[in-house]
């Protein structure tokens, strides 16, 4: 089958159709901007629609025993190994993917499947004692009901599974709405995964659409009790703001401004490794990428030599020839905002150590040095292949700079003495660091998420629990009670 000829419809309560709205969602390829798909959007009246279906379908999907929602997730795992290619060449199309990056995707994807596969099984309960004599205290983990997921489009196969798969496994039912330059690996492929893989009808809804369409209808609806996002700050910001305003639950993966620290005795050349593919990954549209690499000063010199050597070597261009390491960002705004920010880091003061051109929407690696401390680029996300090199003097100077931002995502810290890099990053205020790696990780049982401006809760194993699941206290008073009146 064709993706973007078969599946560019809505997904609701087990039908593909068309969407009721005036307009449509053009999908594009980013390189050779090659239409891919028109889809009509999604009405507030089908978000509605999509909603009620979950809520009808989600009880007997809760009360259906473990072990046979389990048997769904594993089918979904055998398809999406047996279509792995056609998979790949989707991402190489539809977000302008390497085949590098296309590879990585799906080797998470499967990860996090499995894990759902587990999950299934994961939701327990509890018996806990109490002062009151014949009193028995058991404490149930329950699906909270339906689940609203709105997803990116930098990684939008892997980061609506994550949400969707384990929502659905503990016996949710689920509402996806992608982004609207994914629509198909983001949703509607998505869905027809888990429909082959005979997930009932009404547990999975995917919408596609806009805001300017539907307003707040999919976060405001009064059916889900979560809402899963993953996206930028602001966005994230509306979304928190709205939940909190209808008493529900918001889980929010933000964006981040992660510094990759390199210590005075670090290993130099592998440090470069870690901070170019940091760096540089899916041309450095992923929130936890290295936007700041933060060198001691005493091996600024000959780090920067050896990054930039580097970065030289990567190639740009089609994101389908396997050689090919740097593909376009996702559509033209992007690619003119970062060479606008480019061009007015430099002109602030800046120092272009690689300056990268722009051939439609792929924008070759640039590296920046001698920024000025209140440059505004060192506070906000790079979705861009822009490194900026900051030197400092010490660890407590390292420490400082990193600290200096609004986000809190992801980090790294090289180093000789693994130990010093341990306190070092215990400083550093951020969900997540690595020690001698890049800042580019995700594990299917460990807890994901920022501090401050990078997000809200966790996903991942017990965290994915946690976020999806809500506990029910239910006593039992053998014998009899006594009562004061």
């Amino acid at each position: 089958m064709s993706y973007f000829t078969d599946l560019a419809l809505q997904y609701i309560d087990g039908e593909w159709r068309a969407g009721g709205g005036s307009w449509d969602i053009i999908d594009f390829n980013p390189y050779n901007e090659e239409k891919l798909a028109s889809i009509t959007i999604a009405t507030v009246d089908e978000i509605d629609q999509a909603y009620r279906a979950a809520e009808r379908a989600q009880p007997a999907w809760a009360e259906t025993n473990p072990y046979t929602r389990r048997a769904v997730f594993e089918r979904v795992l055998r398809i999406v190994e047996d279509r792995e290619e056609e998979i790949t060449e989707a991402i190489i199309a539809e977000l302008g993917g390497t085949r590098g990056k296309a590879g990585f995707e799906l080797h998470l994807a499967k990860e996090f499947l499995r894990e759902a596969v587990h999950l299934s099984l994961r939701a327990e309960g509890r018996i806990l004692p109490s002062p009151v004599d014949g009193k028995e205290n058991r404490l149930y983990r329950v699906p909270v009901g339906v689940v609203g997921v709105i997803s990116p489009f930098n990684f939008p196969f892997l980061l609506s599974l994550k949400s969707v798969a384990p929502a659905l496994a503990l016996g949710n039912a689920v509402v996806l709405k992608p982004h609207q330059n994914t629509p198909i690996l983001g949703g509607a492929l998505v869905a027809k995964i888990f429909e082959d893989a005979g997930l009932p009808a009404g547990l999975l809804n995917v919408v596609i659409t806009d805001i300017a369409e539907i307003g707040d209808a999919l976060i405001a609806h009064p059916v889900p009790k979560v809402i899963s996002f993953t996206g930028s700050d602001r966005v994230g910001r509306h979304v928190a703001t709205v939940c909190a305003a209808n008493f529900k639950r918001s889980v929010l993966e933000l964006g981040g401004n992660s510094a990759l620290i390199v210590l005075d005795d670090a290993d130099l050349d592998y440090a470069v490794d870690a901070a170019v593919f940091s760096r540089f990954v899916h041309q450095g549209q992923v929130c936890m990428a290295a936007n700041r690499v933060l060198v001691d000063r005493s091996v600024e010199r000959e780090f920067t030599e050896k990054f930039v050597a580097k970065v030289r070597t990567l190639r740009t261009g089609d994101p389908a020839d396997p050689a090919t390491h740097i593909g376009p960002l996702i559509n033209a705004g992007q690619a003119e905002a970062v060479g606008a920010l480019v061009e007015q880091t430099v002109a602030a003061g800046a120092t272009a150590l690689l300056r990268g051109t722009t051939e439609g929407n792929v924008v070759g690696p640039t590296v920046l040095g001698g920024l000025p401390a209140d440059a505004p680029v060192l506070n906000q996300e790079i979705f861009g292949p822009v490194a900026l090199i900051v030197p400092f003097d010490g660890e407590d100077e390292a420490v400082r700079i990193a600290n200096d931002s609004p986000y809190g995502l992801s980090g790294a810290v090289h180093t000789g003495d693994v130990e010093r890099g341990v306190r070092l990053a215990k400083r550093v205020h951020t969900g997540m660091i690595h020690i001698n790696d890049g800042t580019v990780h995700d594990e299917p049982i460990v807890p994901f998420g920022g501090e401050k401006h990078s997000g809200i809760g966790r996903l991942n194993g017990e965290a994915t629990v946690d976020a999806f699941t809500t506990y029910k206290w239910i006593s039992i008073q053998h014998g009899r009670s006594g009562f004061p009146f």
